[in-house]
């Protein structure tokens, strides 16, 4: 029971507590983080057991302070015990996705606040042996809790090992020596590209000319039903054509299974099973240039060229973008931040994450320079570029048509997203070939109002506005512009996403040349009236 309540034992089980919320999404069995990571293994693991180390030390110093009853001991018990109910409600909130309601955690931090204070102003000698057995309770608590820290650390140094190689180059598929002409086709998926907001109801002085500039000349199918609505979900969906409600990833980030709702069977991803490789069989050079998912490490095999990118804070605030250095007090420095979002929430002031934007526009740029490389390149001639906007947070401001950090909305990022269309126009425009080739635009899902922005301390009176008090409309937008196409067509019965490999592998065995073509063979494919969509709870 001693080595129970020791210092260094009490402070270990409470260095698990508070960082809770970043070990156990480093340690879980989806081991989402590690699939997303971007850059090195060590760049996570090691700023992750730095700074439990680092806290561990401090916290044990601390409760070796208060070993001696008193005022001091007390303060120091009181700081390091009342904010529990705060950081399990913050843990609770990482590890499930499941927000706390606000007046819980003001409740929490005022309560928290108040009982520190209460120690500092109105201790009284004759409270000592009240406050040590009180004190006995969570000391030995917290110490069963060290046995899961010291699990849980070995966990993450396992981790850590089996993804030594997470992001090393891997030998992508030989380039493919393209035999005759093919139709070059450029599918650009915009990630979280709103029907509605483009094309029905759009913001009020939006002007958005590239996307009216190409459905003028092109299909427009206006009640596209997504193959999901989490993007992780959605593209194996898209290339394999089978739905996706859940993903599981191996412990080295590189091997992928798909849970199919309807077999309710876990599947390997199996990248010879994709339009990837229907495009390599076709004699096509396949080219990646993506974001979120890591393409270049779960798929090589059927990818000529390959680029992705996915800079983003872990709950840590640890990102790959950054130093082990700098990442070393990511959490404390995130913490931070977390309360000063809660108390700007209090004030009905909707907050903005500077470092998220930084991140997105870092993506935003480098796979706007990558994937110009491969428009350029007229031997890639199937070209996939998933873009990172208008996903919020906003990067644009659409009135200085400037990159920003600052305050934007998803209504900027649309701006943005139509600035990028008339870029690649353009590009395609200048070599020759945009006229001649099949260019598909998408979003992968739509606008993710009511059941995940809206809730966010970041949604602004600007989206509440556009989305009519947080309405949730399902339809991606969804554009095929085939050769020479001049005159613009509309689907406008129910489309199923997850036909889009059929799709494409109709395209390219020339089975749709005309629009006429297209709407007979989305007429097979039509979903009735009300059906619910493709993986809708995902």
């Amino acid at each position: 029971m001693k080595l129970l309540t020791h210092p260094a034992t009490t402070a270990l089980g409470l260095t698990e507590i508070y960082l809770l919320g970043i070990t156990g999404e480093l340690v879980s069995a989806h081991h989402d983080i590690l699939y997303h990571w971007a850059g090195s293994a060590s760049g996570l693991i090691l700023p992750t057991l730095l700074d439990f180390f680092l806290l561990w030390t401090l916290l044990t110093l601390l409760l070796l302070l208060a070993r001696r009853p008193g005022r001091l001991s007390a303060a120091i018990w009181a700081a390091l015990v009342a904010p529990l109910p705060w950081v399990f409600c913050r843990n609770w909130t990482i590890l499930t996705g499941q927000r706390t309601p606000l007046w819980i955690n003001a409740l929490f931090c005022g309560a928290g606040l108040a009982i520190f204070a209460f120690v500092l102003t109105s201790w009284n000698p004759k409270f000592i042996p009240a406050f040590e057995r009180m004190r006995r309770l969570p000391a030995t608590a917290v110490g069963f809790v060290s046995v899961v820290a010291l699990l849980v650390v070995g966990q993450i140094l396992w981790l850590g090992w089996k993804a030594r190689d997470l992001n090393a180059e891997i030998a992508l598929h030989p380039r493919a020596q393209v035999a005759g002409e093919h139709t070059r086709i450029v599918w650009i998926l915009f990630d979280e590209l709103s029907y509605r907001q483009v094309y029905e109801q759009r913001f009020p002085g939006l002007e958005l000319p590239a996307f009216d500039h190409l459905a003028a000349q092109s299909t427009l199918f206006t009640h596209t039903v997504p193959a999901g609505r989490m993007t992780e979900n959605v593209i194996p969906s898209l290339l394999t054509a089978d739905p996706v409600d859940s993903i599981k990833v191996s412990t080295n980030g590189r091997r992928l299974a798909l849970h199919n709702p309807d077999t309710r069977q876990w599947i390997p991803f199996d990248p010879r099973q994709t339009v990837f490789e229907d495009a390599l069989n076709s004699g096509y050079s396949t080219a990646i240039a993506g974001w979120y998912n890591p393409y270049c490490r779960i798929m090589p095999q059927v990818l000529d060229r390959c680029f992705w990118s996915y800079n983003f804070p872990s709950p840590g605030g640890v990102s790959p973008a950054h130093t082990i250095v700098e990442n070393t007090l990511a959490p404390l420095r995130h913490a931070f931040a977390s309360t000063l979002s809660v108390l700007a929430q209090l004030r009905g002031v909707p907050t903005h994450n500077a470092q998220a934007s930084h991140l997105h526009i870092l993506d935003y740029t480098a796979l706007d320079s990558a994937a110009d490389h491969l428009l350029e390149d007229r031997s890639a001639n199937f070209v996939f570029l998933h873009m990172p906007v208008p996903h919020p947070g906003g990067i644009y401001d659409r009135a200085t048509e400037n990159l920003t950090t600052a305050h934007s909305t998803y209504i900027d990022n649309l701006a943005l997203a139509d600035r990028y269309l008339a870029h690649v126009r353009s590009l395609l425009e200048q070599n020759g070939t945009w006229d001649s080739s099949i260019v598909i635009v998408m979003g992968d899902h739509s606008w993710r109002t009511s059941f995940l922005w809206k809730p966010m301390p970041s949604w602004t009176p600007e989206e509440q506005r556009a989305s009519g008090g947080g309405q949730f409309d399902s339809r991606p937008v969804y554009l095929v512009k085939l050769p020479h196409q001049h005159q613009p067509e509309r689907i406008d019965f129910p489309y199923a996403a997850i036909h889009t490999r059929s799709m494409l592998d109709a395209l390219m065995d020339h089975q749709i040349q005309s629009p006429g073509d297209l709407s007979a063979w989305a007429s097979k494919w039509n979903t009735p009236a009300g059906q619910p969509a493709i993986a809708s709870a995902n």
